[in-house]
């Protein structure tokens, strides 16, 4: 996987620095478990250890890190079952956005959608769309705000959005599915725009469950061979 590019010289600020150390992470740079050495990335990145302990500490909220006692920081590692766990709430808690923005989005906000899902299916690969996203350009982001629901946006788009790009990057790399997720995405879409909530909800939730067992299958098998 290519390297992420380092920052300028010039010192870098602090939402400049988070968003290098985010990209490291997705794009596999930094690979789960890894220690984050201060000094070296300090020195990498051209700034000083207290903005990049700021960087670190607003990414251990965003769950990406985690801080063990003697051991310093590492970016997260997830397991197979914590993986299922966040797949299963994710299912649930993104089919209702679902079916709450069939009820609730605007058409301005409904044509956004149609705008990502072509982008989507402009990018020559999901693993490179997905490094691209923001929450602003996010089809799934943008469904959960369209819901007009206050708590399901922060459950997702404050407290798991982080964890679950990492998931979708990962279900990213398997090439079944790219296909069949953009059909499902255009699917949901329609649903949508049709003001059809029952629709939208069970077509979503089948999405990231049929993503959920592939991926987990996958990984599965992986381990086994090794």
């Amino acid at each position: 996987m290519a390297e992420v590019a380092p920052l300028s010289n010039v010192r870098a600020p602090l939402e400049e620095t988070v968003q290098w150390l985010e990209h490291a992470i997705f794009s596999g740079e930094l690979k789960p478990g890894d220690r984050i050495a201060e000094s070296t990335l300090a020195a990498r990145l051209g700034v000083g250890r207290g903005p990049l302990r700021e960087a670190l500490r607003t990414l251990e909220g965003r769950r990406l890190l985690e801080r063990t006692p003697f051991s310093g920081v590492r970016v997260v590692d997830i397991s197979n079952d914590e993986l299922e766990q966040l797949l299963i709430t994710r299912e649930a808690l993104e089919g209702m956005a679902a079916r709450q923005a069939a009820e609730m989005m605007t058409l301005p906000q409904t044509r956004r959608l149609r705008e990502l899902l072509t982008a989507g299916t402009d990018s020559t690969s999901l693993g490179e769309f997905f490094l691209q996203k923001t929450q602003d350009n996010d089809f799934h982001v943008q469904i959960v705000r369209g819901s007009g629901n206050r708590w399901l946006a922060e459950f997702l788009c404050r407290d798991l959005y982080s964890l679950l790009n990492i998931c979708r990057f990962r279900a990213a790399s398997v090439p079944e599915r790219i296909e069949p997720a953009r059909d499902e995405h255009e699917a949901i879409l329609v649903a949508i725009e049709s003001r059809n909530p029952d629709l939208a909800e069970r077509l979503m939730r089948e999405h990231v469950a049929r993503g959920r067992e592939l991926l987990l299958r996958r990984l599965r098998n992986s381990q086994r061979a090794k």
